[in-house]
């Protein structure tokens, strides 16, 4: 049996006073946004990739959303690995790949435990798993994985391309924790 709507609601509902103009807003900014748009970068050229000492090392950004690029959905950047060094250790709600560019070391990676009661409860492996990886390779990070790369070569750098999705910020779970900086910083 279906409920009929209270009719103080469909009154309210009809009436002439409007409380909100949210989606009035929301058109205006969409038009915005693509004019906006048109302007973004849609080729990045390599002079324009800012280079960052940041708490994972060295860093090249390729696309960030602070770059006004076309690209709206991934962040990505170019991480140097010094001979035998390590990037920081940290984890992320978005998943992330990486690509090796240039030389050969491993990855230690502590997933997440987490439990649903009342609260999300999150807890980490105590005992990574280890991952090794080449010129060449693609290598996967699960969401809210803590994790860290090594560069197992004592005589070269080694560069790696991280990708990761920037579409869970927009959700809500802007979720970055930096556990531990990499050496130098």
């Amino acid at each position: 049996m279906s409920k009929s709507i209270d009719p103080r609601e469909r009154a309210r509902a009809h009436g002439e006073a409007g409380t909100a103009d949210f989606y009035a807003q929301a058109l205006k900014a969409s038009e915005q946004f693509r004019n906006q748009y048109k302007d973004r970068l849609n080729v990045v050229k390599a002079s324009q990739m800012p280079l960052e000492r940041s708490p994972q090392g060295l860093i090249k950004h390729i696309i960030n959303e602070q770059m006004n690029t076309k690209e709206c959905c991934i962040e990505m950047y170019q991480q140097f690995l010094p001979p035998g060094k390590a990037s920081g250790k940290h984890r992320h709600l978005s998943e992330e790949i990486f690509y090796v560019v240039e030389g050969r070391g491993y990855d230690l990676h502590w997933d997440v435990l987490f439990d649903c009661n009342h609260l999300m409860e999150f807890t980490w492996e105590e005992e990574p798993k280890r991952f090794d990886w080449a010129q060449g390779d693609f290598v996967y990070i699960p969401p809210y994985c803590t994790h860290k790369h090594f560069n197992a070569a004592p005589d070269n750098e080694a560069r790696i391309i991280v990708i990761n999705s920037r579409i869970v910020k927009a959700m809500g779970f802007d979720w970055c924790e930096q556990i531990e900086e990499a050496e130098g910083y």
